[in-house]
């Protein structure tokens, strides 16, 4: 069954004649429909915070996703009226760097997700959640969401590679402000960073977050696995993908529709 953006987030359980209501266990839910695959951070009783468990479970996710040939575009976002807010903080307490391992390997692993991966972001995207939309391709965000990045708040050094991540995103100069402050940026401020890609209005996200993901669908998986890799920084791998270029045909089938003025039907990747 499909994943509902903006579910309820108690989870109902029969037991007799009345209904008892407890708080959902923190979770990551997945779906494919039509070929978008939807993730969900599901920790309502803590704004979405990633738990070491879920930031664990996460690669596998995505690794489960990646293998279904059905798939060709991923959606990550929040339960409810937040994104994330970061990592769950109680965990922090715990001794060594295992946290922050978890959420670089998460994050990583969300980077390298072969299909094209889209972040809907609305409320709070703090943290690990700012990590987490950062390492996605596109951001679409709905007004009043709110992002910051604040292990300056915690004494904790940020990931070499999220920096880099954020850097290349936004430029030094917002990625020093960002890390240096801790301070939250609206969705405006986002938007004119590059932080954000296109932001909506309230109720509009979902429409337009799921008109894009078929957009994305409909369009050369071949084209978008090469595009993803070259603008990430592998710039070595031309032969590679001129290769797969002309065993796919999806550049004849592209040009035939093009000419027949019907919707191609490319097969990379299926």
């Amino acid at each position: 069954m499909p994943c509902l953006l903006g579910a309820d987030p108690f989870l109902i359980v029969r037991s007799g004649p009345a209904d008892s209501i407890r708080p959902m266990e923190p979770q990551l839910k997945d779906s494919v429909t039509d070929g978008i695959a939807t993730v969900v951070i599901a920790n309502p009783a803590k704004r979405n915070a990633m738990s070491a468990g879920m930031w664990r479970a996460l690669p596998g996710v995505l690794d489960r996703l990646a293998a279904d040939s059905a798939v060709r575009v991923l959606v990550l976002t929040g339960e409810g009226d937040t994104f994330c807010a970061g990592a769950d903080i109680s965990a922090l307490r715990e001794p060594g760097d295992e946290q922050q391992s978890l959420a670089v390997r998460a994050e990583e692993a969300l980077a390298a997700f072969p299909r094209p991966t889209l972040a809907a972001v609305r409320g709070f995207c703090v943290g690990g959640g700012s990590q987490l939309a950062a390492a996605c391709d596109l951001r679409f965000a709905e007004e009043g969401a709110r992002f910051g990045i604040t292990p300056s708040k915690l004494g904790i050094v940020y990931p070499s590679s999220s920096t880099r991540r954020l850097a290349a995103l936004v430029g030094p100069a917002t990625a020093k402000y960002l890390l240096f402050s801790g301070e939250l940026i609206d969705g405006e401020r986002a938007l004119r960073t590059g932080l954000v890609d296109e932001l909506h209005p309230a109720g509009a996200l979902d429409k337009r977050v799921a008109e894009f993901a078929r957009v994305l669908a409909s369009r050369s998986l071949l084209t978008q696995a090469a595009a993803k890799e070259f603008a990430d920084g592998r710039l070595d791998r031309d032969a590679h993908w001129a290769e797969q270029a002309r065993g796919s045909g999806d550049t004849a089938e592209g040009v035939a529709a093009f000419l027949e003025r019907r919707a191609p039907r490319f097969t990379y990747g299926s």
